[in-house]
């Protein structure tokens, strides 16, 4: 067996160098020989071999089951080859992408090679023989309707006939087309290409119109009319927001405008783009200058684009003028612990007669903490907070230094050595709410001048109970009927110039010293009746108290704040039972409003 082996191997040597030599003679035909010898090469072991595997066979020992012997053994060749036939054809395709020739000693594989780079051949070949008959037909199909080119050939006179009514044609249809004539009030408004687009133009400008003037609106049939015929190309619109456009126009009830709101509320309406915001712009300018910080609108401010009632567009200058105006608005107060009548009515910039009449019905003389008082206030349309850096120079206050006096009451000082006021130079953030100063921040401070200390001397002995306290309360209760100033006379016997308040009350209503001080007076007076004069001393203030009934203090005495000094009449020129009460500084009448 050793013998036979080794006799084939060196045939199948001998056969691998003539296909060595062959492969370098002819290299088309190297792969089928190269498969041909690796065949000789493998089938011969496999001849010589197959005898020792029978043997081997034979000697193993009987297993279970022959049939599933045979099943597994086939199902494992079956999958062994199919793996190494795809692993061989995945080579293959690997090798033509590179575009190398893949090569293979086994002569199947070398045919079906041989075949495959024949196909591109076949297929140039295919595509020569079809392409040759293509051109022989269309050779002949010339040649025929050259032929018949020539039996049908026109006269001169009907080409040129049949040229010319076919560009005639052609101009009409670029030049002409069907339209539709709008026309309102015998007005031609525009032509479209349908009727359908006027309808729907129609349609919007009638919702658009009803939603601006707040009822419904229709269009006239016999006002809007429109016709179909043969119209010129550029006549016709065909954009319905044009047609729509100038509809509106001709119609005239409501108009495209930019609409400025401040805080909700439409001041005014322009039909010119950008001219709110440039006027909005403008404002601000005015209020600006090279150190401020910021302007800003407090209201919310806006422009928007919607359709608005002709009637409504007004020119710039009208709307500038409503952002600069005033409205009156409706203001209202709780009242405070503390709060007076006259008080309240100053903050806010009102007379305490201005004060009453919005607010008919309150006794000013007993406000109830919680009471919520009308004011009323005018508010800009427009407000403009603009902050501000300025710089000044800024009195830096002096210290005050006190030394006890025993030879003046407590509250009562006096001046020994006066003080002298420093100098810084102060940036400082400043805001101002249309023109009016709310806040101010100091952002530095560089003292300039250091102030000199002010020294006085305080009070220490007891003030008598008498002595006035500075200010002043009401003298009785009861309803004003006459205030400070020009009036008509009441009854003709009253003074046109009336120089303090009168408060009606029932009489015998007791009647209270509004501050403490020294009886000047007290008696009958001509058309005061009986009065009685309070000198409150040191303070410069004299108060009197006329029309009296009955006086219960007398000339040189002293009486404290709030002590009963008289009762209330109707003495003297008098329509009814009343207190006139006066302030008077330095001899000079005052309006009580504005102290008690």
């Amino acid at each position: 067996m050793k013998q036979e082996m080794t006799t084939t191997e060196k045939e199948s040597a001998r056969s691998g160098k003539r296909l060595q030599s062959n492969r370098r003679a002819a290299p088309g035909v190297s792969s089928a020989i190269k498969t041909a010898a690796a065949s000789v090469k493998r089938a011969a072991p496999r001849a010589v071999g197959a005898p020792a595997k029978k043997e081997r066979a034979e000697a193993k020992p009987p297993r279970t089951s022959a049939a599933d012997s045979v099943v597994q053994g086939w199902w494992e060749k079956i999958r062994t080859k199919c793996t190494w036939m795809r692993r061989r054809c995945e080579r293959i395709i690997c090798e033509v992408r590179r575009h190398n020739f893949p090569e293979s000693d086994r002569l199947p594989v070398q045919l079906a090679l041989f075949l495959w780079n024949l196909i591109p051949m076949l297929a140039s070949r295919l595509r020569e023989m079809l392409g040759g008959r293509r051109r022989q037909a269309l050779r002949k199909a010339a040649t025929g309707l050259a032929h018949v080119e020539q039996r049908r050939r026109l006269h001169p006179v009907a080409f040129m006939m049949t040229g010319c009514v076919v560009l005639a044609v052609m101009v009409v249809v670029s030049m002409y087309t069907f339209g539709t004539t709008v026309t309102y009030d015998g007005e031609v408004i525009a032509v479209v290409s349908s009727e359908e687009e006027v309808e729907t133009a129609r349609n919007r400008l009638e919702k658009v119109t009803t939603k601006a003037l707040g009822h419904t609106f229709t269009l006239d049939d016999s006002l809007l009319q429109y016709s179909t015929g043969l119209m010129k190309r550029q006549d016709v619109v065909d954009d319905e927001v044009s047609l729509e456009e100038d509809l509106t126009e001709e119609v005239g009830l409501v108009t495209n405008a930019y609409c400025l709101y401040v805080g909700g509320e439409r001041i005014g309406a322009t039909p010119y783009e950008g001219a709110l915001e440039e006027l909005l712009e403008q404002l601000k300018d005015a209020a600006t200058d090279e150190n401020t910080i910021s302007c800003e609108f407090a209201e919310e401010v806006h422009v928007r684009e919607e359709i608005v009632p002709t009637d409504e567009i007004v020119n710039l200058g009208y709307v500038a003028e409503m952002l600069y105006s005033t409205k009156t608005a409706e203001v209202t107060y709780e009242v405070k612990k503390g709060d007076t009548w006259s008080q309240i009515a100053q903050a806010h910039g009102l007379s305490s007669k201005e004060l009453l009449a919005l607010n008919p019905g309150y006794d000013i003389n007993k406000l109830q903490i919680g009471e919520i008082l009308t004011l009323s206030a005018s508010v800009p349309y427009l407000t403009m907070t603009v902050v501000q850096q300025e710089r000044y120079v800024d009195d830096v206050q002096f210290p005050i230094e006190y030394s006890d006096s025993s030879d003046m009451y407590q509250g009562d000082y006096k001046v020994v050595s006066k003080g002298e006021y420093g100098a810084a130079d102060v940036v400082a953030s400043v805001t101002y709410v249309n023109g009016q100063e709310t806040d101010r921040t100091v952002l530095s401070s560089v003292t300039l001048k250091e102030p000199v200390t002010e020294y006085r001397l305080q009070g220490t002995k007891p003030r008598p109970t008498w002595y006035p306290t500075g200010s002043f309360r009401w003298p009785t209760s009861g309803r004003i009927t006459s205030y400070f100033g020009g009036r008509k006379s009441p009854g003709g016997i009253g003074s046109t110039n009336h120089k303090g308040l009168d408060i009606a009350a029932p009489k015998g209503t007791p009647i209270y010293a509004a501050d403490g001080g020294t009886v000047v007076s007290a008696g009958w007076q001509g058309g005061y009746g009986y009065t009685v004069k309070i000198r409150h001393d040191g303070t410069g203030y004299e108060t009197i108290y006329a029309h009296n009934s009955r006086l219960l203090v007398s000339a040189g005495q002293h009486v404290y704040k709030g002590q009963q000094i008289a009762k209330m009449g109707s003495t003297g020129n008098s329509t009814g039972s009343h207190c006139h009460f006066e302030i008077r500084l330095n001899g000079v009448p005052k309006n009580p409003l504005n102290y008690i």
